[in-house]
């Protein structure tokens, strides 16, 4: 049963709440952050249709304030001539909804909100018009460290992290969205409580991603919803820089879940991805944060329709274990690892707590973290075991900032 709780209210601007218009044209970088610094609590930043060329990143700290667009098809913020390599747009503030216009081209990341409680991005679309480069931003929607975050109807093209990234954050909702083109195509990092559904992942180097990493200030990612979304042929050769943690995603990946806890894959189709269409796995690294747990656990896999999958595995050792196995992988390939080692002291981990209802498993028994794929001993897993896991609650976002995303 699905649980996805919207909830939806009637916005009242403040008293007093302006819409500040701004056309594009000659100095319209001048202009539109100008707009964006005098703005007040509860004002619209209204953005003609056309195409905004700018040279700088632009950047919101007033509370309570919308950006609003003619259309992501109208309005364009044109980065092209960008001299600095920092975001297109970054937003500091609280209660910032974004909406109906373009992000082309940024030299850095293309909108990023940080520690930002209450932020919608809705009705975007932030591209690479130059295809897959390495050159490209690392991230198209990209909010971290924040609490409540919408992400509704989005489009995003050519990131050479992730397409839709949302990192050390708690209560997300992205839905309905397409990511394609980019190295990730959604990525869920070390994040609390997140409900990802609706949406497209198509030609990335993995669809979906739900990581949690060692040495960052909010570790220990858990409650991960991923369900009914089309994760269809990711097929785009990895175009990450060299040192990034998706730089060893592998072509052709579906759904990967590593180092995770409490996360739920289901009612999804997945269908031409050439590697593991769901692939659960530890953090391979070595770390030093005696804190984290680099293990998958207590995850669920369960009523998805997947397609042809498995046909290509790009990963080291790939097409041995797809040879081993009959030629393809099957729905579900678990690294088997169980254990490994607290740094400066003993070994740590115990059962993973895997729900997995979508059979065949392929289980590679490599049993302690950091394990080469090399070493693996690849077993079958053809008749699930006999564990339930409690489905995540839906994700609550509050009634009034739905609202403001709601408004045209």
């Amino acid at each position: 049963m699905f649980r996805v709780m919207i909830v939806a209210a009637v916005a009242f601007a403040p008293a007093g709440a302006r819409t500040i218009a701004v056309a594009a044209g000659p100095e319209a970088q001048e202009r539109l952050q100008t707009a964006l610094i005098d703005a007040k609590p509860g004002d619209t930043v209204k953005l003609a249709a056309g195409r905004f060329a700018l040279t700088e990143g632009l950047s919101l700290d007033v509370a309570s304030v919308t950006v609003a667009g003619a259309g992501a098809g109208q309005t364009v913020l044109s980065f092209d001539g960008q001299k600095g390599e920092g975001e297109g747009l970054l937003v500091t503030s609280k209660d910032v909804t974004l909406r109906d216009f373009a992000v082309e081209n940024a030299r850095g990341n293309g909108i990023k909100g940080k520690a930002s409680d209450g932020i919608s991005f809705v009705r975007l679309r932030v591209v690479w018009t130059g295809g897959p480069k390495v050159t490209n931003g690392a991230y198209g929607i990209y909010p971290v460290s924040s609490t409540n975050v919408l992400i509704t109807q989005i489009e995003v093209r050519g990131a050479s992290d992730a397409g839709i990234y949302v990192g050390q954050s708690k209560n997300i909702v992205i839905r309905d969205s397409h990511a394609e083109g980019n190295v990730a195509g959604i990525e869920i990092e070390n994040s609390y409580n997140a409900d990802v559904f609706g949406n497209t992942a198509t030609h990335n180097t993995g669809g979906i991603l739900v990581f949690d990493l060692p040495g960052l200030p909010q570790m220990g990612g858990h409650s991960v919803r991923v369900f009914r979304n089309k994760v269809i042929a990711n097929d785009t050769p990895n175009f990450a820089a060299a040192g990034n943690i998706v730089a060893q995603v592998p072509t052709g990946t579906g759904i990967m879940v590593m180092a995770n806890r409490d996360v739920h894959v289901f009612d999804n189709d997945i269908d031409g991805n050439g590697g593991a269409a769901v692939m659960l796995v530890s953090y391979q690294s070595s770390f030093t944060d005696k804190t984290y747990n680099p293990l998958p656990r207590e995850v669920a896999v369960r009523g998805n329709r997947f397609g042809r999958n498995g046909f290509a595995p790009a990963f080291p050792g790939g097409k041995e274990l797809a040879g081993a196995v009959g030629g393809t992988l099957p729905p579900v390939m678990w690294d088997g690892v169980t254990a490994y080692t607290v740094p400066g002291g003993a070994a740590a981990g115990g059962e993973a707590r895997l729900a997995i209802n979508d059979l065949p498993m392929l289980d590679l028994g490599l049993k302690m973290q950091g394990t080469p794929v090399s070493a693996a001993k690849p077993q079958l897993v053809q008749v699930a075991a006999m564990v339930t896991l409690p489905e995540p609650a839906a994700v609550v976002l509050p009634a009034d900032q739905l609202a403001r995303a709601a408004a045209r």
